[in-house]
């Protein structure tokens, strides 16, 4: 061991508080040195170009919502209790404390045709939103330091599942009416980067990352045909407008969604964020680990201490860092798991970096 890990409140330590996840309080943790700046090493990792750390986004990154930059209504995950809310594109939602997460309103639909889409939807007017003075007023706050993250929430499939009120409507329409489906996605897809350039106009943004869940745990919702013929182009173009600004992509997708990474690689997707009890995320960075990055959480499990939260981090560093191409997040209400967990993927990180580089 090179490096001597910090004592959970030695006092002789440095530490920096940062705010907790959906308005989880403070969280504590010790000052890192870093010998190279957070968002050059960040940019080594997701390009898999010698990082000298594995980037922790609980410490690296200032993660925000699109919501935060632009004021949209959104989903409070700081509550606890259900309730509704509408979103900007006028669907309505009701936000599940138990699932951690909205779910479409049960009952119902904003559009029972896919044929209506031009005439039901209506892609919202970005003026009507104060994208400066949300992001102003983010900036007077934001570390420079750190990685400039946004989620720009539900992309092509997402969205248009929501407008049809659930997968089973949307899958229908894919099948029936792929050509009205492609044209829907392709038009969304346009609106979607108008939200992108407008985020860039106010943000010196590092990261985006998207979702568009593909998939149940058993499979994907769609076939590759699909994929290739409706999903992927309007998707190829979004991407490809993102990674021309020097962004970096993060593709979040729920679901064994296994038949669709070699599309997400040929998308120029760099980072993706799956599920790790539907996918065998190990294989996978072992037959595609070269090509795509992943982004995978240390979570504590029940009765976890010490000893077991340091596993877990040089578990997850043994598994996925090798040749760079991966990023984490420790996560824990116990501010000594955190603290233990968040040092030790820092220094065993580097410790394994600088063997294999040497």
């Amino acid at each position: 061991m090179k490096y001597t890990r910090p004592e959970f409140n030695d006092p002789n330590v440095p530490v920096i508080e940062n705010k907790g996840l959906f308005g989880g309080g403070k969280m504590t943790f010790p000052v890192l040195e870093h010998p190279i700046s957070i968002k050059e090493n960040f940019r080594r990792a997701y390009t898999r170009q010698n990082p000298v750390w594995v980037p922790n986004s609980m410490t690296d990154v200032s993660t925000n919502m699109l919501a935060t930059m632009n004021g949209m209504p959104e989903a409070d995950f700081s509550r606890t209790e259900r309730y509704d809310w509408v979103d900007w594109f006028g669907v309505e939602w009701t936000y599940v404390p138990e699932a951690g997460g909205p779910m479409p309103k049960i009952g119902t639909h904003f559009m029972d045709d896919i044929l209506d889409w031009k005439e039901k939807v209506k892609f919202p007017n970005l003026d009507d939103y104060d994208f400066e003075g949300h992001c102003k007023k983010f900036m007077e706050t934001y570390d420079g330091e750190k990685v400039l993250q946004v989620n720009i929430g539900l992309g092509c499939t997402e969205r248009f599942v929501s407008l049809l009120g659930g997968y089973s409507e949307a899958m229908v329409a894919m099948a029936l009416e792929p050509e009205t489906v492609r044209e829907y996605l392709e038009a969304f897809a346009d609106w979607e980067i108008t939200v992108i350039d407008r985020l860039c106009k106010y943000l010196p943004l590092d990261m985006i990352t998207y979702h568009d869940d593909w998939g149940t745990e058993r499979d994907t919702f769609f076939s590759e045909k699909m994929m290739e013929e409706i999903v992927y182009p309007p998707t190829k173009r979004i991407v490809s407008h993102v990674k021309s600004k020097g962004i970096c992509f993060e593709l979040h997708s729920c679901g064994h969604i296994e038949r669709f990474i070699p599309y997400m690689i040929d998308l120029g997707v760099d980072l993706i964020q799956i599920q790790a009890r539907a996918n065998d995320i190990p294989a996978y960075k072992k037959k595609w680990g070269d090509k795509i990055g992943f982004d995978l959480s240390i979570m504590p499990e029940p009765g976890m201490d010490k000893d077991g939260i340091i596993k877990a981090a040089r578990d997850m560093v043994d598994n996925y860092a090798a040749g760079g191409g991966f990023y984490s997040s420790v996560y824990s209400p116990d501010p000594e798991l955190l603290w233990y967990g968040t040092s030790e993927l820092y220094y065993y990180s580097r410790e394994k970096y600088e063997e294999e580089q040497a």
